[in-house]
């Protein structure tokens, strides 16, 4: 039987004890906070990133993508360690450079079976189907397989999260001014989802509340088969666990609890979104 390894980016989201027990390889981003250069979760853990970007005159952060050469050595890394093929989901092309940075190191290595696939999201909408192709790969699935259930799942994949304004995704140039409308949402709480590989503000509720509110019923309106919640450490944890009950017990048919996640939102996708965020990615049943 062929071993899979399965590689993601640390865009995904995914806890680090997570991606040990599930044997996934995580390529960190970039995040900058002015001089000061951090690759994420291996020299800036998440919650390090938070403390930095609450603290109070901290400069603006950015991202950077891996380079191929980050991926190449990656993947060759694993080949090494006696992979015989990899299966490799990223952020959306539309939002990074590190689809093509990861296509780039697999050119590179010709002769070696190697699936690169743009999930056309971020965050946990990209850790999903990177969990779903660790889950497939341990029960012995070939590589091609693998990636053909990965694409053919997509489209069953969305997020839905509540932040508190659009000035993150607005510096961070993830949406540009004219896209935000900023002068007219600065009093609103967005929500905000993904759209063909495209951060959209779905609507503009006035307030949390019923930022949060609204986001629950988007989420629960067709049975789930995955769920992971994704916060900021500006929500406390009873008030996220509640948040999570509520989604929970809305969901058509209920959702099995070893499929129901809580994270926090990472440090290579919190500069874009801020803190103040509350929401979840799914995964929709067929």
């Amino acid at each position: 039987m062929s071993r899979v390894a399965i590689v993601t980016d640390s865009t995904a989201d995914i806890a680090p004890e997570v991606a040990a027990a599930a044997g996934l390889r995580v390529v960190p981003l970039y995040v900058r906070f002015g001089a000061e250069e951090f690759q994420v979760g291996v020299d800036l853990s998440t919650e390090q990133f938070w403390a930095r970007m609450l603290a109070p005159d901290a400069p603006f952060p950015s991202t950077a993508a891996p380079s191929p050469g980050t991926f190449r050595e990656t993947f060759e890394g694993l080949f090494a360690e006696g992979a015989d093929a990899i299966v490799c989901p990223t952020i959306g092309s539309k939002l990074s450079a590190t689809f093509q940075s990861a296509t780039l190191a697999a050119q590179a290595l010709p002769g070696r079976e190697i699936h690169v696939i743009d999930t056309m999201s971020t965050s946990m909408s990209t850790g999903i189907p990177a969990l779903l192709a660790a889950e497939m790969a341990t029960a012995g699935v070939a590589a091609a397989e693998i990636a053909a259930a990965v694409v053919a799942r997509l489209p069953d994949v969305d997020l839905y999260v509540a932040i508190d304004t659009l000035e993150y995704l607005r510096k961070g140039g993830r949406m540009s001014a004219a896209r935000t409308a900023i002068g007219t949402v600065l009093s609103v709480k967005p929500i905000i989802t993904v759209v063909d590989g495209l951060v959209t503000m779905a609507e503009k509720p006035r307030t949390r509340a019923k930022a949060r509110e609204r986001v629950l019923e988007l989420i629960s309106e067709r049975p789930i088969e995955r769920l992971a919640i994704i916060h900021t450490p500006t929500s406390p944890r009873e008030e996220v666990e509640a948040f999570r009950d509520a989604l929970v017990s809305r969901i058509p048919g209920g959702v099995d609890p070893a499929n129901v996640s809580i994270g926090l939102l990472g440090a290579s996708t919190g500069p874009h979104l801020g803190p103040g965020l509350m929401g979840a990615a799914f995964m929709r049943r067929h």
